[in-house]
């Protein structure tokens, strides 16, 4: 019993540590692979530097002698010398006009900053379980697709902004008939004070003629 008891020890412990290998070599293969994709996006611009250099090679590996010898044929026999000075020339011209296309074109198109933002989005992309969107391959359903989200959004914007304007038109509107019916209120006021103004004066007229007749006054 004993030594089945060791045995089995034994083979737990060896398991214990062939899952604690693997784990570690998994975990290395992971760091490892992660390495390489970090490397990979800090080494983008090297990246496409290197596949324009590899183009620019083919491209003037298309441009041999032989081909230029086919098409200027009588040239290249009558001096052959002079036909391959004027190919190298040719050749060393179509490098530099084709590298400085290039190189305006990572200048102008800013393109380490472009590069930089495609590893933002990738980054970000990794945390989105939706996948891209993707042409379907019908035109008007994809134009559809695109465009009726759009107006649907531009159609809500322009009735919340109506209901705005709707409620602003009211108070203002509120606002007016308030200050209406103050005008109203006010004039009323004027025409009442006016009224007992009038018959104030009336009322001392009247007693003024009580206390002193009419007639005496036409003797002055």
């Amino acid at each position: 019993m004993e030594e089945e008891e060791k045995c089995r020890s034994k083979e737990s412990s060896s398991a214990n540590v062939s899952d604690n290998i693997s784990a570690q070599a998994s975990s290395r293969e992971n760091d490892s692979v992660k390495s390489k994709e970090s490397e990979l996006r800090r080494n983008r611009l090297k990246v496409f530097n290197k596949v324009m250099e590899k183009s620019l090679q083919r491209l003037v590996a298309d441009a041999s002698f032989s081909r230029f010898s086919h098409y200027f044929h009588p040239l290249c026999k009558q001096n052959p010398q002079m036909a391959e000075v004027i190919h190298k020339q040719f050749i060393s011209d179509l490098q530099k006009a084709i590298q400085e296309d290039i190189n305006k074109v990572i200048e102008e198109g800013d393109l380490e900053v472009k590069l930089e933002e495609l590893d933002k989005l990738e980054e970000m992309a990794k945390d989105t379980p939706d996948a891209a969107w993707r042409p379907s391959g019908i035109p008007e359903q994809d134009v559809c697709s695109v465009m009726i989200p759009y107006h649907q959004g531009q159609e809500e914007y322009v009735r919340r902004e109506l209901k705005k304007l709707q409620k602003e038109n009211a108070a203002l509107a509120q606002r007016v008939q308030t200050g209406r019916e103050a005008i109203t209120h006010t004039e009323q006021r004027i025409a009442a004070a006016v009224d007992e103004w009038k018959a104030s004066v009336a009322d001392l007229e009247s007693f003024v003629l009580s206390i002193w007749p009419s007639e005496n006054f036409d003797t002055f």
